[in-house]
């Protein structure tokens, strides 16, 4: 039996569960900063509580909006008739590779079963106008990595991604959906979504019931891909594609990444081809990957402990604020350029807790942005 490692879980009791759904659809709240507020904090009942006045002391120009009890315990309810139900980072049935990546969804929505999403995954993702061959390839690799005992996820679209669910069906398959999950794209997928949750697949997302998908929403999709499995397997890439998105953040979060030659003739092996020059593996049957992460399903990967809630936590302890003063000197060491939050804190002299805090309030003021890396940046007035 394979074992990607084990780690304490919690267990969200349904009052934190709906204030952690209320705070992660609050206006600026995104995974990162939700973290920040929960350490800050202590539980998502006082950051609800206390985001108005961090907001304001970020210099907001208009109060912050949050979501109300109504609205979640709505949204809770839309999932339960759907037959969902949502599970936070730390919880036994959040995957475990999934929680250790940097902006990891602190809340997402699941429909199926949820085995699939605690055994070890490899990930599978390609041109959605993919050739014969190119399909075939990813059901072969699908069945044949299913058998090795590793669930399969894919984002659902057309071609590749189609393929290796339709393989992994039996076996175990993981479905990403860049919009709520009663929103699922493309439409003509339909009849896969259906013998999905017959068999033994499951869908998962971390945006609202009822959010059609936008062209922005797919590399965020594409980032839970990455992170869920612990390798990443390219077939028929073009050179602008999301695939190529998702192989850039599956090698940002430490997997191994895996691409699957074609021909140079072939404009949708152009990418695939590219990521093997830049040191990708190569993959030309399910060995070449099952031998690769063998050694890590026998490893202790997933221990690290991660910023989460525990049950009945509320003791409020916060740090006291930063000055004016110290507010100043942080926004005016900020710029357009993504800098590293340790920069900042050497730059200013001042302590780690009280530029987080003042970064944290310049977030949920919409004046922060957060790039990858950890990195961050200000826009400056204008004038």
């Amino acid at each position: 039996m394979i074992s990607a490692g084990a780690s304490k879980s919690i267990a969200l009791s349904d009052r934190q569960r709906l204030a952690w759904l209320r705070l992660i659809r609050s206006d600026n709240v995104g995974p990162v900063t939700f973290r920040e507020l929960i350490n800050h904090c202590g539980s998502a009942e006082n950051a609800l509580d206390m985001l108005p006045e961090l907001s304001r002391r970020g210099g907001a120009l208009r109060s912050i909006r949050v979501t109300s009890v109504a609205d979640a315990e709505a949204e809770l309810e839309v999932a339960r008739r759907f037959g969902a139900r949502f599970v936070g980072i730390g919880e036994a049935d959040y995957p475990l590779a999934l929680r250790q990546i940097e902006g990891a969804p602190p809340l997402i929505a699941i429909r199926g079963d949820a085995k699939a999403l605690t055994a070890p995954a490899v990930g599978i993702v390609g041109s959605r106008n993919c050739s014969i061959a190119g399909a075939k390839f990813a059901s072969h690799l699908a069945q044949e990595i299913g058998r090795g005992g590793y669930t399969i996820v894919s984002g659902f679209a057309r071609g590749i991604d189609a393929a290796a669910h339709t393989a992994s069906l039996s076996t175990g398959t993981v479905a990403v959906l860049a919009g709520g999950l009663d929103r699922p794209y493309p439409p003509e997928n339909q009849s896969l979504l259906e013998r999905l949750y017959q068999e033994r697949g499951i869908t998962i997302s971390e945006m609202p019931f009822g959010w059609e998908p936008r062209a922005r929403d797919f590399p965020r999709r594409n980032r839970l891909i990455a992170g869920i499995g612990l390798g990443l397997v390219v077939i028929e890439a073009a050179i602008r594609s999301g695939s190529l998105i998702t192989a850039r953040m599956a090698a940002d979060f430490g997997r191994q990444v895996f691409a699957v030659p074609g021909s140079p003739l072939d404009p949708r092996c152009q990418g695939t081809n590219n990521l093997l020059k830049q040191g990708a593996s190569v993959a030309t049957e399910a060995d070449d990957i099952l031998s690769a992460l063998a050694p890590l399903t026998r490893m202790d990967l997933f221990s690290t402990p991660v910023a989460e809630e525990p049950p009945g936590s509320d003791d409020g302890s916060m740090e006291p604020p930063p000055s004016d003063d110290d507010r100043a000197r942080i926004v005016e060491a900020l710029g357009p350029t993504p800098v590293e939050v340790d920069d900042v804190i050497r730059h200013t002299g001042l302590p780690a807790q009280k530029v987080y805090l003042a970064l944290l309030e310049l977030d949920l003021a919409g004046r922060l942005h957060r790039h990858r890396g950890g990195l961050v940046s200000i826009d400056l007035p204008l004038g």
